[in-house]
């Protein structure tokens, strides 16, 4: 296949209706006033393009390796309560992606999806401390082998359209599409305590290639303390 159809196919499908709108006004305003015209359209569409991309990824392979579910940059790192997680409590990484990164979320594990949850909220900043537990969002519990975890989708300011692409029941693999957020938006990815975590605030993450955190099977952590 020719270069230019490899990269038409790693388009997230989302694109598609905002991508024939974005031709119609480009078609449109070029029969109305000619190329001068319909160059915002064209520049527009090239950030459409550019915004759904959704490139092919291979992630690293190893026992026990968390992987990133989203790309983007590392806003906060937080205990918090959560009755889903031994002893209520977990660790969560909160993930700011600007309109500039990808916006697939993917699988951080291979994992059976428990539970789904979505809750209406505000739509504040997604940098923002508080969109964690305010914004519009959408929790996938994750049941593994090596123990619970959990995605959460957040709308931002801009972003207001959360897609989910699993159901309660699903079996993925790392690395398979767990959904899109448009247009800038957050992920949290909670872990238990015990898991030793591999990344630290600030630092940029890439959806299915930034190992995020590493835990080990409860039966073998009974092996290593015989």
């Amino acid at each position: 296949m020719p270069r230019a159809g490899r990269w038409l196919m790693s388009l997230a499908p989302e694109a598609r209706p905002f991508i024939l709108i974005c031709l119609a006004m480009v078609v449109v305003a070029a029969l109305a006033g000619g190329v001068s015209w319909a160059v915002p359209a064209a520049i527009l569409l090239l950030f459409v393009l550019y915004f759904f991309r959704d490139p092919h990824r291979v992630p690293p392979e190893g026992e026990g390796l968390i992987i990133s579910p989203a790309d983007g940059r590392v806003v906060e790192i937080k205990e918090v309560d959560d009755a889903a997680f031994p002893g209520g409590r977990a660790r969560r990484v909160s993930i700011f992606l600007s309109i500039f990164d990808v916006h697939v979320n993917r699988a951080p594990v291979a994992c059976a999806v428990s539970k789904i949850r979505y809750s209406r909220g505000r739509f504040r900043a997604a940098f923002h401390g508080k969109a964690s537990d305010e914004n519009e969002r959408n929790r996938m519990d994750l049941s593994t082998s090596y123990g619970p975890l959990a995605v959460t989708q957040i709308a931002g300011a801009i972003a207001r359209r959360i897609v989910c692409d699993l159901e309660v029941g699903d079996q993925i693999q790392v690395g398979d599409r767990m959904g899109l957020i448009r247009f800038g938006s957050r992920v949290d990815l909670f872990l238990p305590l015990a898991a030793e975590l591999r990344v630290k605030k600030g630092q940029k993450v890439r959806t299915s290639l930034t190992i995020m955190a590493f835990m080990v099977a409860p039966d073998a952590e009974g092996s290593h303390g015989a």
